[in-house]
């Protein structure tokens, strides 16, 4: 119980810190906007092609907003030394992981909820259709997003160029977790249910966020004490 209340109270102090400064919430939506934005112009939103790609846009989109929420995440804490004051506290390193990845995953789905509809208007896509699916679908994938993200932030939290560095590191590890997202979302917006080949790769989904959630808890008292 101890270790449940302590990752709360990480999650709760990372939420209630962005959402009082508001700095990587208001860059990621306004970048995921803008990008839909452009997309739009990009793409004619009555073509056939447009729909076949639409989960690959819509994913690119959350995959580049989210570094954003998720650069932010170790960040914060360089200031006045509050890291080194947070690793030496009596939280465990696992509790501070989870709880900081716990707080971007829902600042990450957050971002994800908002631009869905705007999706809708700007590429004209039901995507309410099969709701329930396409939620199980982001719930997932957002976490494999936020539990590699969060270990790459802390990872990265000291170099000079973290902006750059998260991204070329996080990206190829997600692969696998973006393609399995992409593959599911396309037939999902267009009103298909899931079935038969699908099911692959939602256990994808699953089996990378069960492997890579037990791998960062293990190796992150390794990435934050050396």
């Amino acid at each position: 119980m101890l270790f449940f209340r302590q990752v709360a109270t990480v999650a709760a102090k990372d939420l209630r810190s962005e959402l009082r400064t508001k700095e990587a919430l208001n860059a990621s939506l306004s970048f995921a906007l803008v990008i839909l934005l452009l997309f739009s112009f990009a793409f004619s939103p009555t073509s056939d092609m447009t729909r076949e790609i639409s989960g690959g846009l819509l994913w690119l989109v959350f995959a580049f907003a989210g570094a954003l929420i998720l650069n932010r995440s170790f960040a914060r804490e360089l200031e006045n030394d509050c890291l080194d004051a947070l690793i030496s506290s009596p939280v465990s390193s696992p509790a501070l992981f989870l709880g900081k990845a716990l707080a971007n995953y829902v600042l990450l789905l957050g971002i994800e909820f908002v631009c869905l509809p705007v999706f809708g208007v700007f590429y004209n896509v039901s995507w309410a259709q099969q709701l329930p699916s396409l939620a199980l679908v982001l719930v997932l994938a957002s976490w494999g997003v936020s539990v590699v993200g969060t270990v790459f932030s802390a990872l990265t939290v000291n170099m000079r160029l973290r902006e750059l560095m998260l991204p070329m590191l996080v990206y190829p590890i997600l692969i696998p977790c973006l393609m399995a997202a992409m593959q599911l979302t396309t037939p999902l917006l267009a009103g298909e249910p899931l079935t038969g080949d699908l099911f692959a790769w939602l256990r994808l989904l699953v089996g990378f966020d069960i492997i890579f959630t037990a791998l960062a808890v293990v190796l992150i008292d390794t990435v934050l004490i050396g």
